[in-house]
């Protein structure tokens, strides 16, 4: 997706060989606009597989999938990290490890939002490792219900997340896959490997 792309190259800020920091309009600070095309991209790509729900793990994952959800017309869950008052039983869970802030987090879902019947986009910002995404697709199967794929804005294709999901035959749609960021630059996989 050519326009997040250039977002990526005029806001984002290449921390490491292996960090792109993208707070100025994905995961602190959100663009509205850019979220919308986001949102209307994935639904574009899903528009054909009966999405009932799409699944996002708090909070980054939030506003992509609810600008998803709003085109689709379909209601988008996120899987809380933090334990809540309101929220502590009748709960799909899982462990999600994360590499940026070395940490292991219990996600969790009320079961009352996902069922059999429910065909799922789960959704993400970032894919890199993969631990994200596993952990909501292990909540998917725990409910029972049927995978569409896996929506990333950013990959970062270099690292093993995304073979690792593709080799289980699972279809991931990316708007943005990053082959690079050696020496503080930011290089893309063309667009027909995102796919």
């Amino acid at each position: 997706m050519k326009k997040l792309q250039d977002k990526i190259l005029s806001d984002g800020k290449v921390l490491s060989e292996s960090v792109l920091k993208v707070d100025s309009f994905l995961n602190h600070q959100i663009d509205p606009p850019l979220m919308q095309a986001i949102g209307e991209e994935f639904a574009l790509r899903f528009k054909e597989d009966g999405i009932t729900k799409i699944l996002t793990l708090e909070s980054s994952g939030i506003a992509p999938a609810m600008m998803t959800g709003l085109v689709l017309g379909v209601p988008a869950i996120f899987a809380r990290k933090r334990k809540s008052l309101t929220l502590v039983d009748h709960l799909y869970t899982a462990s999600v490890h994360s590499y940026t802030k070395n940490e292991t987090n219990d996600i969790s879902v009320s079961k009352d939002f996902l069922q059999k019947d429910d065909i799922v986009l789960v959704m993400d910002d970032f894919l890199a490792n993969g631990q994200a995404a596993l952990g909501l697709l292990d909540i998917v199967e725990q409910a029972g219900s049927k995978l569409a794929g896996i929506g990333i804005v950013i990959e970062k294709g270099f690292q093993p997340g995304g073979k690792l999901l593709r080799e289980r035959g699972i279809r991931v749609e990316t708007l943005a896959n990053i082959a690079s960021l050696e020496n503080g630059k930011v290089s893309f996989f063309e667009e027909a490997n995102t796919r």
